[in-house]
Formats: structure tokens, sequence, C-alpha cells
């Protein structure tokens, strides 16, 4: 009688979640892969679509040989029957049952219907995604987010536009700008409202994580050789147009986060890639009653979650990018492995790896302490500034349920205005409407991870589909 192996299910293909199915794998675990796009790799490893025909992807990608490795380890598995891809699955819930985990996904682009996947154990290495503070004219079109611009250009080969400013703050935004300047674009200008100031107070904590140091100053030298203006200690105060963006008006920062007078200045655009740094997506992990510390899913040396049989790796724990995602996910799987076929594992076994997680983890919590959106933002935002936009709540709206009827917290707003009530349940306009009600941003229990048609809920009375 052949026995049975268990199954790990990995919700994620970017770098934790390719890691992690490759050391499980490896180790005699039957993993399923579920992924929501079409190829494996994440926003990191993006790969344009397979009829653009691109003849050189590898210009718009860091790491090339790095994802070449696990492609390849990946397809080898494949082959092997030890791995399982499943594309196109966009996991909407994970069930604890008394046997294991059922994972519900959606399928397709249309997402109506729902498939159900069994495993014994699951590993969330669902990603972050960005953080965007509202301003005034962040709705009109020609306003994207940086990653939005640079998932464009990697899986479909265009530009946003034809001239672009790149704003905000964090280092996404330093790859973002070569990326468009090496494209064709017009990098007007890098708008970056950190102090430049904040890293040399860290430089200590900074220096042991020199590659990456040495990877910024590569992206600056790009800069430099495109010719983008970098403006330091800036900010985007409004942007304008009529039926799209026309331009925006930046300024210069001083003490305390306050504009310098007379420092304004209007510069012509069709585009805005926007970006104030990334959150961890943890909406899965809410739903299982996973623990979070602060916005991450908490998890211990062995990247396991306080709910039995869930692991969590890459940005869902903290954003710490590419590298830091991959330890965290080899770590993950090798555990996973061993608890699932009921052993205990060795923690030397994944001693690399777990050097390079603690420097990586000490070098991305000072680097987000450099980077920490610009103080007393929220006062620039106008009351006729729209902050939800799925509800098209102004500012105005959320400082009226604030100061006249005495909302103090954001659950309480939300009650009083609708902000967060739409499509994404708040899951992108909350850090904007906690900053102008001056409320803490306090994660959301969400029972679901994205929106589900009334009919794929009532179905579930139903057995499920197979996969």
């Amino acid at each position: 009688m052949t026995e049975r192996r268990p199954v790990l299910a990995v919700i994620g293909a970017g770098p934790a979640g390719l890691a992690a199915t490759l050391a499980a794998a490896a180790r005699g675990i039957r993993v399923t892969l579920i992924d929501s796009a079409a190829e494996p790799g994440g926003q990191f490893y993006r790969q344009p679509a397979r009829g653009l025909g691109a003849r050189r992807p590898r210009a718009l990608h860091h790491h090339w040989r790095t994802w070449e490795r696990l492609r390849t380890a990946l397809d080898a598995q494949l082959t092997a029957g030890q791995v399982t891809h499943l594309s196109d699955r966009h996991v909407w819930c994970v069930e604890r049952e008394s046997t294991g985990f059922t994972v519900h996904a959606l399928l397709g682009p249309e997402q109506r219907e729902s498939v159900a996947v069994r495993a014994d154990g699951v590993l969330l290495a669902t990603g972050g995604y960005e953080k965007v503070l509202p301003f005034p004219g962040w709705t009109l079109p020609g306003v994207v987010t940086a990653g939005g611009a640079q998932a464009l250009l990697k899986g479909g080969l265009a530009l946003p536009g034809r001239t672009a400013v790149v704003a905000g703050t964090g280092p996404l935004l330093l790859p973002v700008a070569t990326s468009l300047a090496a494209a064709g674009a017009e990098v007007v200008a890098l708008v970056e409202s950190a102090d430049p100031r904040n890293f040399v107070r860290r430089a200590r904590t900074l220096a042991p994580a020199a590659d990456k140091l040495v990877e910024g100053a590569g992206h600056a030298a790009q800069l430099l050789w495109h010719r983008v203006p970098v403006k330091v200690r800036h900010t985007v105060l409004e942007a304008h147009g009529v039926e799209r963006l026309e331009s925006v008006t930046v300024a210069a920062l001083g003490p305390g986060g306050r504009l310098v007078p007379g420092t304004e200045r209007r510069l012509r655009c069709d585009t805005l890639a926007v970006s104030h740094g990334l959150l961890p997506h943890t909406d899965l992990a809410d739903g299982l009653g996973c623990g979070l510390d602060g916005p991450a899913v908490r998890v211990d040396d062995e990247q396991r979650t306080d709910v039995p049989g869930v692991w969590a790796a890459g940005e869902t724990t903290g954003i710490g990018g590419a590298a830091l995602s991959l330890a965290e996910g080899h770590i993950a799987g090798r555990s996973a492995a061993a608890r699932l076929r009921g052993t205990v594992p060795d923690p030397s076994g994944w001693a690399p790896a777990a050097r390079a997680r603690t420097r990586l983890r000490a070098f991305f919590a000072e680097l987000d302490g450099a980077y920490a959106p610009a103080a007393r933002w929220a006062e620039r935002v106008t009351d006729e500034t729209v902050v939800c936009r799925c509800e098209e709540v102004t500012a105005g709206a959320v400082r009226h349920a604030v100061g006249s009827l005495g909302a103090g917290d954001l659950r309480t707003v939300k009650l009083l205005t609708r902000a967060g009530m739409g499509w994404c349940q708040g899951r992108m306009c909350e850090p904007g409407v906690a900053g102008v009600a001056g409320c803490d941003a306090t994660p959301a229990r969400r029972l679901l991870a994205r929106p589900v048609p009334l009919g794929v809920l009532a179905a579930l009375t139903d057995p499920p589909p197979s996969q």
C-alpha cells in the first residue's frame, strides 16, 4: 500500500512562494502552487505576456540569473509531478478543517466561479501592496502607483506615458524611475520626500547590507546617466489637469515636514507614478486568525504563524524585498516539509538563509525609518479631495465626522462616512483616511480576502468542484 504524501498549498508565486515551493518539493512534499497571475514570478519577476514576443525580457529585470535558476528548478519539479501550478486562481478564503485546509479561489479574469483545493498545510506568500496617500488631483487619469507603472512596463512592455514624474518615498522609486528612463520615457524628476541625513544617521546599521547599498548606488548612477533631476526633501502638492494629468506642483520640505515658502514649482508631465511605501497583504492570514505584529503576520524562527499548519513568508511578514523573501521562503518550505512529515526540522540546514534573514530584516527596519512619509502631509489635503475613491468620500467629510460628530477611531469614521465600505473594503484608502482623521490605522479583520459573487457563496452549501 502506497503511503500518502502530505500536500502543502503555497499561495503566491513570487520570490517567497517559489523558494518555499522548491524547498518543500525537494524534500518529498507534494506542493500545490496557487497564484493569481498567468505566469509565476510575482511582481518582482513579472514576465511580459507571451504573445508580445519579448526578445530581451531580462532588460527590464534585476537579478535575472536568480530568476532563471528558480524557473529551471520549478520546471523540473513540475515535470516530475512533485509540484502542481494553478495559475489564474484568486484565493479569497482559506478554511481550517479537522483534517487540514481548503483553499477557495476564483477562476480566471471574470472570477465568477470558485474552485477548492485541499491541503494538509498552507504557506502564505501573498506579498505586499502599495500605500498611496491622497493629495489634491490624485484621482486624475495619468496618476498611477509606482508599482503599477512598473507592472505595465514589465508585463505589457508599455510605457504609462511619455513624460513622467516619479514621486513619494521609499526604495521602490529608484528602480521605477530608472526603468522608465531606460525604456524611453522622459523622467522629468524623481521627487523623494525623505531627508538624505536620515541615511547618514543610520549608516552603521545599513552598512552590513553593502550589496543593497551598491544596488541603490547603481540606480542613482543610471539616473545621472539619463539626466533625471532628483529632488530630495520635496513633495507633490497637487496634480493638475482637466480630462487627464497635465502637470504637478512640487515644493521643498523644511523641518517638521513644513513647506518651504517660495519653493513651489510646476512640472509638466502626462504621468505621475507615486508611492509611499508598501504594506503587507494579510487578508488570508486575518481570515485564518493568525496573529499580527503591527501590519505584518507574526511568525517564529521557522516562519510558522500561531495557527498550526500555517506558515508565512515574504512581504506578508514584513516588507523587505526579494532577497529577504527568498530566504524566508526557503526556511518556511524546509520547516513545512519536516513538520508535515511528522519530524522536527533541523535549523542547521537553513543556517545561511537564517543569517541572511537576520541581516536583511535589520537593514529594512532601518530603511523603513529613513523613508517615513513626510510629516504633516494630511494638513495639505484639501477638504474637496476624495480620500476614499470607491465611495467618493472627501477629506472634508472625514474631518466633519471627527470634529463635529465625535468619531474617535477609524471604525466610527467608516460607519459615519462610508469610507472603506466600497469594493476594496478599505484596503487601499485606509492609510489615507486614517491620516486625515488623525486615527490609528489599525488592521481590520476581514473574513474574505477579495470581493466574491453572492452566487459563489450560496454554492458553498453544495460539494465544491475539484481544482
